[in-house]
This record gives structure tokens, C-alpha cells and sequence, in this order.
């Protein structure tokens, strides 16, 4: 993106997640759409704030929370961002609202990016059916089982659905979320779950 680019200007970004999200796996596309000019939230399950993880281990940052999600309506939002962390989207896929909250956004075809783990969320919700995608290894035969068809690249774009592996694709998978939230809407199938 060249110096003082904003295609993202007017645009509201949603980053859905809960404590053990990934530092860099939110740090860096939260960045990246902001200076793309976009205005971002930093959605929970809960009010006050978030603890971030390095390598799933490390106590890194905590961060505000700026609404949850019962407090949210995806409406509001042109975008989704889904951080990974091992512990992170394990938390959200157990809970309805949140995942309402994603499924709400793919029925809207609105783009959704999600790296490393965060396409647990995806899985949850049947979104992955029919769809390419990928992610952390580990969630391969997860993709496969929701008949998804999982690759091993650094970024897949799927029709507005935007993943990659892990904090090492950061540099793609943020350009290709700018790229397709400025985009925008996504006509898409509905998946079944």
C-alpha cells in the first residue's frame, strides 16, 4: 500500500477474541487496517480486557475491550478479523453468541479473515463447507471433517474468506485482508452447518 493509501477509509472492522489470542496474530492485522483507515473494535465475551499470548505460553499484552458480543450487532461492521492462539478461538467456539456473531457476517457476505487457528470459528459455524481454505496444520483434518478442502500456502482467498498458516504469513495475509475488505461484500453460497 502506498504512503497515505487509505482504502479501508470509512470502513469498520470487527477483531472478534478472547483471552490467549496470539500477540502478533492481532497486533500486526489490527495495524494494517487501521493504517489502511479503517476504524477497529476489539470484540469479547466479556467487558474489561484481553490477554494476549506469545507461542500460546507467554503472557504478552492485555488490551481493551471495546464491545462484546452481545452488545454488538455485525450490521455495524463491514469486516471480521478472527486472531488465532491455541486457547483463543478454543474459547469462542464455545459460545453461541460469538459464533451467531460470525455466521452473522459470512450470511451478510462480508469478509472474513482468520489466521493460524482463528478457522476453528469457521469450522464451528460450517463455513468452511465447500470452501478452500487454510490454517495452522494441526486443523487440517477439522477443515476436512466440515468438508472443507484445506491447502498449505500462505494466504487463501476464498471468495472474500481470507486465511493463512501462522504468524510467519502476517505480511500476505494482511495485505490480502486490506485487499478484500476494501473490496467488500462477497456474493457467496450459504454453507450448511
Amino acid at each position: 500500500m502506498a504512503k497515505g493509501q487509505q482504502p479501508l477509509n470509512g470502513k469498520r472492522v470487527a477483531f472478534l477474541a478472547a483471552d490467549g489470542m496470539e500477540e502478533v496474530e492481532y497486533t500486526q492485522p489490527r495495524a494494517a487496517a487501521e493504517q489502511a483507515g479503517a476504524e477497529v473494535h476489539l470484540i469479547s465475551l466479556a467487558s474489561g480486557e484481553v490477554q494476549s499470548m506469545n507461542q500460546d505460553i507467554v503472557p504478552a499484552n492485555r488490551y481493551p475491550v471495546d464491545r462484546t458480543v452481545d452488545q454488538v450487532d455485525p450490521a455495524d461492521y463491514d469486516a471480521l478479523v478472527l486472531p488465532g492462539g491455541t486457547v483463543n478461538p478454543d474459547r469462542l467456539r464455545m459460545n453461541p453468541a460469538a459464533m451467531d456473531f460470525v455466521r452473522a457476517f459470512f450470511e451478510q457476505d462480508k469478509p472474513i479473515a482468520a489466521i493460524c487457528h482463528g478457522p476453528w470459528s469457521l469450522v464451528e459455524t460450517g463455513i468452511v463447507n465447500g470452501r478452500t481454505v487454510t490454517s495452522y496444520p494441526s486443523l487440517r483434518t477439522d477443515i476436512h471433517n466440515a468438508g472443507g478442502n484445506w491447502v498449505d500456502q500462505q494466504v487463501q482467498v476464498d471468495n472474500g474468506l481470507i486465511t493463512s498458516r501462522s504468524p510467519k504469513d502476517l505480511p500476505a495475509f494482511c495485505d490480502r485482508m486490506v485487499e478484500e475488505f476494501a473490496e467488500g461484500r462477497h456474493t457467496h453460497p450459504l454453507a450448511t452447518a
